[in-house]
């Protein structure tokens, strides 16, 4: 019986485990990928229909660049909205283990909107998260870092 209860027990905290690691939810600094800087940081949350959602908290300037305020050649509804607190990822959902698919990103700068998935570091610490247009192959690549 005590077997039996330590066996349970472990495959809880297991469980648990696998589900802390599959959760998107937190503040994470946005990592340029052509240059390597910090961007901004997202707040990453989930609705209530199970999907997530993120959205500006902080625009994070750099030497010699003055980062936009407002979303100027964003579609609408963004069009002219201050950058912090625009949602740019809408309906990313959880597929399988650490992987995400069937999101929307909002690129702010470029004013587009992609297709979005992701994959969750298995530490919780690094998502990986690829906007496309059509195919995954035909798009960017980013990697955010967990900041809370």
């Amino acid at each position: 019986m005590k077997k039996n209860l330590l066996i349970g027990a472990f495959a809880s905290l297991m469980f648990s485990g696998s589900l802390f690691a599959a959760d998107l939810t937190g503040t994470w600094q946005s990592i340029d990928d052509k240059t390597g800087s910090p961007k901004a940081l997202i707040e990453i949350t989930k609705a209530e229909n199970g999907t997530f959602t993120g959205k500006i908290v902080k625009v994070t300037p750099r030497a010699g660049y003055t980062p936009k305020t407002i979303c100027v050649d964003c579609p609408a509804p963004y069009t002219n909205k201050p950058l912090v607190g625009l949602e740019i990822i809408k309906g990313l959902q959880h597929v399988d283990n650490n992987n995400y698919a069937n999101g929307r990103i909002l690129d702010p700068l470029a004013g587009k909107m992609y297709s979005l998935k992701g994959r969750l570091a298995a530490n919780g610490k690094r998502l990986t998260l690829r906007g496309y247009v059509g195919i995954s192959a035909i798009g960017r690549t980013q990697t955010w870092i967990r900041q809370q």
